[in-house]
This record gives C-alpha cells, structure tokens and sequence, in this order.
C-alpha cells in the first residue's frame, strides 16, 4: 500500500496556543499537547496548516477531548505519540516531509509515530466513554475539595483596583478565548451595537474584539495571549496575579510601557474578569467563550476547575451566555420584517389617499393622459 506524503516547514512549540500566533498555511505544526482541544484544533485548522505532529498522544481515552476528531473532519494529517526527544531534532522553519507514520529531515529518518485515523478516532472514542463515568467521579471530588479550600472566593468580596471604565448599571460583556468565541462574538455584533456594553477581553479574547472592529475598554488576564497592539488599545490593562503576588505578565507590560493595575486573586483570570465586573455592580454580564461544562472544565486542565464553579455560584444572577443572548441578536432586523412593517403603515394613507375626491380626480386624469385610447 502507498505511503501518504507530505513535505513543509514546521514550526514548533510545546504550547499549542503560543505556536498558532505564529503559524502560517501550508505548515507543519509541531506540538507536545494531550488530549488535544477543539479550540487549539480550530485555530490550526483556522491557520490552514498542512499536518499536525504532536509529541504526544492527540486522544488518550481519558475523556472525549474533541481536537483530534475536529482535525480529522477538517482533512488535516495527524501523527502523534513521536515523543518529546525530537523537539532537540527540529529548529524552527525546516522543511521536513512526513511519509506514512515516519518524519524525515534532509531524508533521514528521525522519528516515527502514530498515523491518527479514523479508525483510532472511533476506538479512542469508545474507549473515552467507557471512561466517563469515572472522570465525572474525579471531576466530583476534586470540585468539591477545591472548593473547600478557595470558600472565601464565593464568601467574601475581592478588592478590585479602582477602574476609570464605568460598569455599574450597564451590560459588560466579556471575551475569554474559548471554543467557538469568535462566532460567538460575530453573532452577537448587534448587541454590541445597539446595547454598547463594557467590553472585557480576557487575554486572547481581548483580540477577538478587535478583529471584529471595536475596542476593549479592559483587558484582563495574565498577558501570555494577548497582542501587543491590542494592549495598545485598551482603555485599561489589568495584570492577573497570584494570591502571593506573583505576576508572570507584569513584565511584559512594563516593557511596553503601558499604564497598568494589578488584582491578586485566586482562579483563573477568566474567573477575576466576572469577579471584577460582579464587584462593580453590572445590570448583566455576557459571556463568550467561557466554561461552562465538564467537558471544557477537563479540556482546561485544571483539577476540578472550582474557582470558576463558585463564581457561577456567586455571580449567576447575572450571567447570561452569548449562545443563549445571540437568539435575540443572530439575525438583526430582517427585510420581510421591515416589508411587514411598511406595508402595515402604508394601508392607512393608501386608504384615505383614494377616499379623497382630490386624489380620485388625479387618477383618473393619469388614467386619461397615459393608458385612455
């Protein structure tokens, strides 16, 4: 049987999300990503990347994580589990070719991996379901612990940086880079318009605002997805930092010299963004591309994901999801509404125009001058 094979430039990154700023179509993407999400799925199908190598195994069987099977449906080569020994093989922008489930550089064989199929696709699926039940046990305990521990999330107030951004009686709407966030943000551009709420970007979703024409007035988070020319535009930047302090992104907006504010607080900074906006007493908070099930807590990697469970708790009141705003806003005013409406004020004046003996007599003087033998 022939060989499939492929032959591009690769670029490499052990983080997914780092290495889709900078790939380019007709790439081969290099990752070291298990269980690979829909969402870093979407952007390398989004940057119309050639194959995907990852170092290691793309769907596990742990639970149904949904990249590998997106990559597959959008015809993208996978091959995985090559190993993490041949990131020190690769230099960013070779060109190497993948032959069958064998990469080779400069025709030498340096790895050979798993051909991701459909075949493994539906094993691998079959086996996620049958694990299910023990993952949601997991998922259980651990929530419950965490939560034990972070309590004073959901029992006490945080204490927010002073903003300049007025949120209080008005709609804030925040932006996390989350799956299918940029659809989501796309529907609902005319409540954007009509409503003009806050606009808060957490990170990479401050970029999505701006992509689709406005501006953030915060961007939030620890600074590890966001553009610079983003930053550059905010109306605010607030850097996310742990309860000891630590700020992995303050440095980087120092060295941009922008205007900042620090908030130190446990959760992850999509969880400080509804926080902040909570504490500063909105009429509604929308968000796009947020957590909000297991299945997105276990792709976010993070035990039990509790943080964000308590601030549902704390702020659902007022939390209402783009999916469910975007109803009332996908479609905007449509023309057969409008052709109702027209037609409905219209009937009226065309009634009375030819009650009127004026307007008869008009009529019939047009009938005469133009159609009368």
């Amino acid at each position: 049987m022939e060989k499939h094979v492929l032959r591009g430039q690769v670029q490499i990154d052990h983080k997914t999300k780092n290495l889709c700023k900078r790939l380019k179509p007709g790439n081969i993407a290099f990752i070291a990503h298990e269980d690979l999400d829909e969402l870093a799925a979407e952007e390398m199908v989004e940057k119309r990347v050639k194959a995907v190598i990852n170092a290691q195994d793309t769907f596990s069987g742990k639970y149904p994580a949904k990249g590998a099977e997106y990559l597959l449906r959008n015809k993208i080569y996978v091959l995985d589990k090559i190993g993490e020994d041949v990131f020190s093989s690769l230099a960013e922008g070779e060109n190497i070719s993948l032959v069958g489930n064998t990469v080779l550089k400069d025709g030498k064989e340096i790895a050979v991996g798993r051909v991701f199929t459909e075949e493994t696709l539906q094993k691998m699926k079959k086996q996620a379901e049958d694990n299910l039940e023990n993952k949601l046990d997991l998922f259980v305990q651990n929530t419950l612990e965490y939560a034990r521990k972070e309590k004073d999330l959901l029992l006490k107030n945080i204490k927010p940086p002073q903003l300049k951004t007025k949120i209080s009686g008005k709609h804030v709407l925040i932006v996390v880079r989350g799956k299918n966030y940029k659809n989501d943000l796309l529907t609902i551009r005319s409540y954007i318009k009509e409503m003009k709420p806050v606009l808060v970007g957490v990170d990479g979703g401050a970029d999505a605002i701006c992509e689709l024409g406005f501006k953030p007035h915060i961007v939030i988070g620890d600074m590890d997805s966001v553009s610079n020319e983003t930053l550059r535009k905010a109306g605010e930047i607030i850097v996310h930092a742990y309860r000891d302090g630590k700020a992995p992104g303050l440095s980087r907006v120092i060295e941009l010299g922008l205007n900042h504010k620090t908030i130190s607080q446990v959760g992850t900074s999509e969880d400080v963004a509804v926080l902040l906006a909570y504490e500063n007493n909105p009429d509604l908070i929308v968000l796009v591309g947020a957590h909000s099930h297991m299945l997105d807590f276990l792709e976010k990697g993070r035990k039990g994901m509790s943080s964000t469970f308590l601030v549902r708790l704390k702020a659902g009141e007022k939390i209402v999801d783009a999916r469910g705003l975007a109803h009332l806003y996908r479609s905007g005013i449509k023309w057969q509404y409008i052709s109702v409406l027209v037609a409905a004020a219209l009937f009226p004046i065309l009634v009375l125009a030819y009650l009127s003996p004026l307007v008869q007599h008009f009529i019939h003087l047009f009938y005469w001058r133009f159609w009368a033998i």
